[in-house]
Parts: C-alpha cells; sequence; structure tokens
C-alpha cells in the first residue's frame, strides 16, 4: 500500500475513480511551503491548465488536499495518468493530518509542459471544488478555488464524421494496435501525432475512450455505463464535451474508421 496527496481534481473520488483508482481511505491532508498553481499544460488545448504545485515560502504558502491510502496495483494507473517522466515528476513529500505528519507521492509538473499563461477550465475546476466540499477542506481555500480566473469556453459546431471509405473496427480488432483510439464511434489513428502526445499511446491506445471522457465531465455521477451513452442518457453538457473532444482528437489524430459498439464495450478501468 502507499499514500498519495491528490491536490488537483484527484481530490474528487469520482475523478480518481475514473482514472482507475479506488482508495482504501482518504483524509484531509496540507503541505505546507508549497503553492498551487494551474500551469501544467492539457494534452488537448481546450482543457487549459491543470494541476501543479510548487515551492513557495515556508510559513506563509500551503496547498490543501487529501491523502488516499492506495492500494500497490494503483500507482501504475496514477503513473500513466499523470503522465509520470513526461509531464509530472513523481517526489514524497510530508502532509499534515488530523492523525499525524505522513509521508506520500504527489506529482509535480515537469518544465516541458509549464506554461504559466494556462487558466483552468470551469469544468476542471467544478471538479476540484466539488472534490474539496466533499473531503471537507477549509471554507477559504474553497473560497479561493471559486474565485480563480477560468479559461474562456470554446464552443464548437456538431463534429461532422469525415465522407471516406472507411474500415470497421470491434472492441477486439482496436485492442491489437496501440497507435488507435476511439471515441463516439469514430476511429482515429494517433502514431503522427505531436510529440507530446505520444505518452497517451499508452492511455489511449487500443481502447474506446468514450465513457472515459464522460466520467471525467464535472457532471457524471462515476456510474455511467455505454449504454447510457448509446441511449443518450448523459448531460448535455456532458455530449458537448464529448462533441468538443471529437473535434480535438480530429484535430491531433487521423478519422480512419468507424467504431462498432457492442455490449461489452467500456474504457480504461471498468
Amino acid at each position: 500500500m502507499f499514500k498519495y496527496f491528490g491536490y488537483g481534481s484527484n481530490i474528487n473520488l469520482i475523478s480518481l475513480k475514473a482514472k482507475g483508482v479506488r482508495p482504501l481511505n482518504s483524509e484531509i491532508a496540507i503541505l505546507k511551503g508549497w503553492k498551487l498553481k494551474f500551469n501544467v499544460e492539457h494534452w488537448f488545448k481546450h482543457e487549459g491548465g491543470v494541476g501543479n504545485i510548487e515551492l513557495g515560502i515556508p510559513e506563509v504558502d500551503w496547498v490543501e488536499g487529501v491523502v488516499h491510502d492506495c492500494v500497490d496495483d494503483h500507482l501504475k494507473f496514477l503513473d500513466l495518468m499523470e503522465a509520470y517522466g513526461v509531464g509530472y515528476d513523481r517526489t514524497e513529500v510530508q502532509v499534515e493530518t488530523k492523525s499525524g505528519i505522513k509521508s506520500a507521492i504527489t506529482y509535480v509538473g515537469l518544465p516541458g509542459y509549464i506554461n504559466n499563461a494556462c487558466l483552468p477550465t470551469d469544468r476542471y475546476m467544478s471538479i476540484i471544488i466539488k472534490g474539496a466540499k466533499n473531503a471537507g477542506l477549509s471554507n477559504s481555500y474553497i473560497k479561493a478555488l471559486q474565485s480563480h480566473p477560468l479559461m474562456e469556453k470554446v464552443d464548437y459546431p456538431a463534429f461532422k464524421t469525415p465522407f471516406q471509405e472507411s474500415e470497421i473496427f470491434t472492441q477486439k480488432s482496436l485492442a491489437g494496435n496501440k497507435y488507435l483510439t476511439a471515441l463516439c464511434g469514430a476511429v482515429f489513428d494517433m502514431q503522427n501525432s505531436r510529440k507530446k502526445l505520444h505518452c497517451l499511446f499508452g492511455v489511449f491506445g487500443g481502447k474506446d475512450m468514450t465513457l472515459f471522457h464522460i466520467k471525467r465531465h464535472n457532471t457524471s455521477t462515476g456510474n455511467e455505463t455505454i449504454e447510457d451513452y448509446l441511449n443518450g442518457n448523459i448531460s448535455d453538457a456532458a455530449k458537448e464535451y464529448l462533441n468538443a473532444y471529437m473535434h480535438e482528437y480530429q484535430k491531433e489524430f487521423n478519422y480512419i474508421g468507424h467504431y462498432q459498439f457492442n455490449q461489452e464495450t467500456s474504457s480504461m478501468h471498468e
């Protein structure tokens, strides 16, 4: 077992579960001498900046979050989703809890992904605030999160599948190629994407990411199924979120075919 200090969206248990991590126990923790930033540039530009911590002034700066007790097998999920060694480094910190000072691992943004012009999106900040309230973080800290500037929302037209002859993929045929990923019934080839996105081969490769993105939306209950998506039983905001990602996938990857859903289709660690 290991202890993990979450300070961004991983304060939120629904968000953490969507990444395949189910803590055995979670408690409020304070990291003194550090400050919260949102300057790690997301893989996709429309997602703005995501959480980071930087050394601050001792006795002045601090970060509130949650320390999670996790089983060892879940470290690989965290490393994968936090782009360990690419977007973030993993480090050990000392956090204060009601039961005493504890050592925990956490993730710190690497220079190649730092962009101080970035701002968090409303979706991302809503996930953090909801998690902070559920965890019982201080009112003053929550108010600071609520007052933080946000990235202006990007509006996308309805996505239209490119008109071309395309191959039909199933869950089995998709799983056989680490460069292919699917979203909302479309299949994309990631092989010629930007170098910064190559870390996604291990996250998206061979998988349909529809349910994953639904569960990463701030309206998610964490209990959605692919049948909910197919039947239109997800929020309008989540539908807009998927539509935005369809445009971004098309921008970054190459559309090559159609994905055929089946009753057992799921994403990531379901």
